[in-house]
């Protein structure tokens, strides 16, 4: 096993396993908390994750990790391309809108079947053959909540403004017409994004 970190967050580290081209990740040990304790909340979230990626992966393109017993580390392929937040700009205005039309189907997906990516950026999102792989559900969770769903995809628009200002507009419009297209629930969530953002305002 030919292990390289490429990762490194508050939560885990990321490793790529050269030789089999596999992703390992192993989440951090938080040596204020007792040990026994440390070990079962990092095992819970380790499945946690693991089931919502074997889910999402039967929805939209996702990494599918490889089946545990143990869940202390988790074991994926490694989904090589060219990471959104790094290239979305590189291409045509046309190109990253025919991008945010397939987002905005793929998260209408997920939160048709409940399912709260979390940290919906750019960086999360890898473009590999014409698919865009959705990656890093670390912070995902299921839920049924107008208000989880509007925060996930508040959180995409936020990124998407910080990150790729230039054509902003052109793609949120896009991203949040595709995913009113495949989402019934869509004008609920839209409503509640408004009130999500005038908090946001309000806090600052």
């Amino acid at each position: 096993m030919n292990l390289k970190l490429i990762q490194q967050g508050a939560e885990a580290k990321i490793f790529l396993d050269t030789s089999k081209n596999l992703i390992i990740k192993d989440r951090i040990s938080k040596s204020y908390r007792h040990p026994n304790l440390d070990a079962q909340i990092r095992k819970r979230r380790t499945k946690s994750e693991t089931k919502l990626l074997e889910k999402a992966s039967k929805i939209i393109n996702c990494p599918v990790p490889e089946k545990s017993k143990s869940f202390d580390k988790i074991i994926l392929p490694y989904i090589q391309g060219k990471k959104l937040s790094e290239h979305l700009d590189d291409f045509t205005l046309e190109k990253q809108k025919e991008i945010c039309r397939e987002i905005g189907e793929s998260v209408a997906k997920l939160h048709k079947n409940d399912i709260i990516h979390g940290d919906l950026t750019t960086s999360n999102m890898i473009l590999q053959k014409e698919k865009i792989y959705f990656i890093d559900f670390g912070l995902g969770y299921i839920s049924k909540k107008i208000e989880d769903k509007a925060v996930d995809l508040y959180l995409l628009k936020q990124a998407l403004e910080a990150k790729h200002f230039k054509n902003y507009h052109e793609l949120i419009k896009e991203v949040f017409e595709y995913y009113k297209k495949n989402y019934p629930e869509a004008e609920k969530i839209f409503e509640r994004i408004i009130a999500v953002e005038k908090r946001g305002r309000y806090r600052h």
